[in-house]
């Protein structure tokens, strides 16, 4: 019997935690067999539910950046400052990265590989995080940051120097280093010299020009 979209799409949701689970019981990925195995459902309910492994990874991929997704929405949709607002921006994600890190290193690590080994199934996110970012962007160049750049240029700009609280895997080898104040100072910094007012030739900075 066909299955509804409804019943899909919760049975999605169902067995992608449930995956998850199974990743951090075992320490180790979950292929598609075990994970039809462990469903709870016949095999051939599950075909209907995922079409193969790549459709399984992301529901999984789905289940687990949920949260991330939650707050990048909250966060653009609340009234404060730019810098403020570009800092929980990057905060409250990297927040849940580090609780999930402390909570259980081995399992965080065994998703962020999977992750990697995976990425063109999570580039959406990636994807999305930067139409978000590009949001608070325009919103604090309209209030004169980031003065003689174009969004394209401070996006690439801010993503480099903020990397190690957006790319989860930083936490595998930084750890406690990566902070929430250094995170503000990074913040601060972005603000107070972001720009290229200073010419084409020293692309963005006011003293340090690139050497030829």
């Amino acid at each position: 019997m066909a299955i509804s979209d409804q019943d899909r799409k919760l049975e999605r949701e169902r067995i992608a935690q449930l995956v998850l689970d199974l990743i951090k019981v075992r320490g180790t990925e979950i292929s598609l067999t075990v994970a039809a195995a462990e469903s709870g459902v016949s095999r051939g309910r599950f075909d209907q539910i995922f079409e193969d492994y790549d459709d399984l990874f992301d529901a999984v991929a789905q289940k687990w950046l949920a949260p991330h997704i939650s707050v990048m929405e909250e966060v653009v949709a609340l009234d404060m400052p730019p810098n403020r607002k570009m800092y929980e921006f990057f905060r409250r994600r990297f927040v849940i990265s580090r609780e999930r890190f402390q909570s259980d290193p081995e399992y965080f690590a065994i998703v962020c590989e999977m992750g990697a080994t995976n990425f063109e199934r999570v580039r959406s996110y990636v994807d999305l995080a930067d139409h978000y970012l590009s949001e608070l962007i325009v919103q604090a160049q309209a209030d004169g940051y980031f003065a003689g750049l174009d969004i394209d240029q401070t996006l690439s700009l801010i993503n480099q120097m903020i990397s190690n609280y957006t790319v989860p895997d930083s936490l595998l080898y930084l750890g406690d280093r990566l902070t929430e104040e250094k995170l503000a100072r990074i913040v601060d910094t972005i603000f107070i010299g972001l720009s290229a007012e200073a010419g084409e030739a020293a692309a963005g900075v006011n003293m340090l020009k690139v050497a030829s």
